[in-house]
């Protein structure tokens, strides 16, 4: 047998026609290489957004600061001598003059539901404090603003986002392919 039997000689379009399969291909490749490699690295973990303290009361004796925690606000009553946290079942709150239930958590915090101190202006606040035998009346204002989505487009929708790259590279790759034609 001689090498002019075993290869095939086709027309001229079928070798264009192949070329162009393999262009596809190739380009093909490329994109779902370059998603793949894209898609092993992990994601960098999410930055946790910090919220300073707000300075809501204080007196001679304690201090109470506020920190907005989702739909809570955590209230963390310290004494002002060392600083240390008061952890006493003797506190109550009123907001705007109407009683508030305070949760006591782990850590010696506090924390309400911040829903209503969000939005429209400032709002009164008084706290109950039992501590080292006596009570205090702390007094103080509030104004928290609303809450907001700190998310972006692509950390929010990621696969979105490939989508659109890869509709893009074959996009790319149609109009390479169509000029090759031309």
């Amino acid at each position: 047998m001689n090498c002019a039997t075993l290869i095939e000689i086709r027309p001229r379009g079928a070798r264009r026609a192949t070329r162009q399969f393999v262009s596809l291909a190739c380009w093909a490749m490329l994109g779902s290489s370059l998603h793949a490699f894209a898609a092993g690295r992990p994601a960098p973990a999410p930055q946790p957004i910090v919220t300073p303290a707000i300075r809501i009361a204080h007196s001679a004796l304690v201090t109470v600061d506020g920190t907005p925690n989702g739909d809570t606000l955590v209230l963390n009553v310290r004494r002002v001598s060392d600083g240390s946290r008061i952890a006493s079942d003797d506190i109550s709150l009123t907001v705007d003059g109407k009683n508030e239930s305070l949760t006591h958590l782990s850590d010696s915090t506090y924390s309400i539901e911040a829903g209503e101190l969000r939005g429209d202006g400032d709002h009164d606040l008084e706290l109950i404090v039992g501590h080292d035998g006596i009570r205090e009346v702390l007094a103080g204002k509030i104004a928290l603003p609303e809450a907001s989505s700190t998310g972006t487009l692509i950390r929010d929708h990621k696969q979105m986002a490939w989508w659109i790259l890869n509709i893009v590279i074959v996009l790319i790759a149609a109009i390479a392919l169509s000029r090759r034609r031309s």
